[in-house]
């Protein structure tokens, strides 16, 4: 049972991502892990006896059941790649992530109608302004507003999307037993009550520098296309945008003023040719020609 195994195995200490990535490549079904031999890891996988010795000990130590029990005690609930239900577009990304650990309404992740919202952690009155203009319309036109619960333009996208009796997905880094920033604990409350909240770890992971990379490409993969609202020459933002270019999604960029270091990246994302947004209709109209919705 492949969803049984990628669960387990993704609990296993001494499993890491990359590899688990690569056994899913190699066989979908993962019977791979049970019948391959000790002695062709290395061939297979570069992984020495030892290793994977330590990651078959620690699998049969486990119990999906346990697992299961304890992830509904929390109101936690799991879905994998092998399910119908998991996000489709979110599914069509090179590096999809094999499980999903959530809270709230997973049918937010199959709306017709996703974008996410990023930006600087520090944004100024411009930037709090301009999320202020564009979501309500988006919000008005049914779309879903994605991004990743931190401060900044993130918890602006995820305020101004509920003030406005819209929906949102925050996508985090680390596990859900841990929400990062702490400040935003409550905000994550009323999203998991009413909204989505996923993250692709373990609930009991803390989340580490190397996980925001990671949450940002689910992010973008989720969405039909992403937003960047000020952020640096060197920020997740960008990040986040390039990730959606890979990925296929449309980006689009409000400019800002050129003596703002929180604008010169969203700028030059404008150079590069991203849509730039002045008013939501930029953002719907490329949309409409592009992926034509309406």
């Amino acid at each position: 049972m492949p969803k049984k195994d990628l669960l387990l195995l993704s609990h296993c200490p001494s499993m890491n991502q990359v590899l688990l990535k690569k056994l899913l490549l190699t066989d979908p079904t993962l019977k791979i892990f049970h019948d391959l031999e000790n002695r062709d890891w290395f061939y297979y996988f570069k992984q020495g006896p030892e290793k994977i010795a330590a990651i078959k000990k620690e699998y049969k130590s486990l119990s999906y059941e346990g697992l299961i029990s304890m992830y509904r005690d929390k109101r936690i609930s799991i879905i994998t790649i092998f399910d119908e239900m998991y996000p489709y577009l979110l599914k069509e990304i090179s590096d999809p992530p094999p499980i999903l650990y959530y809270k709230g309404d997973l049918k937010l992740g199959h709306s017709p109608r996703l974008i996410s919202v990023v930006g600087t952690r520090n944004p100024t009155h411009y930037g709090k302004v301009t999320s202020e203009l564009l979501i309500p319309t988006l919000v008005k036109k049914d779309w879903t507003i994605v991004s990743g619960l931190a401060i900044g333009i993130d918890t602006v996208a995820h305020e101004v999307t509920i003030q406005n009796g819209g929906k949102t997905i925050a996508v985090i880094a680390g596990g859900l037993d841990h929400i990062y920033p702490k400040q935003n604990e409550s905000l994550a409350k009323v999203i998991m009550n009413s909204h989505l909240i996923i993250s692709e770890h373990p609930p009991h992971i803390k989340p580490s520098k190397w996980h925001f990379p990671m949450r940002n490409r689910i992010i973008s993969g989720i969405s039909l296309g992403t937003i960047v609202i000020q952020a640096k020459r060197k920020s997740g933002s960008l990040i986040t945008a390039q990730q959606a270019l890979e990925q296929n999604r449309e980006v689009f960029a409000v400019p800002g003023p050129i003596y703002d270091d929180n604008c010169r990246g969203t700028n030059e994302l404008i150079q590069s040719g991203a849509k730039l947004v002045q008013t939501p209709e930029d953002i719907l109209n490329e949309i409409f020609v592009n992926k034509k919705l309406f």
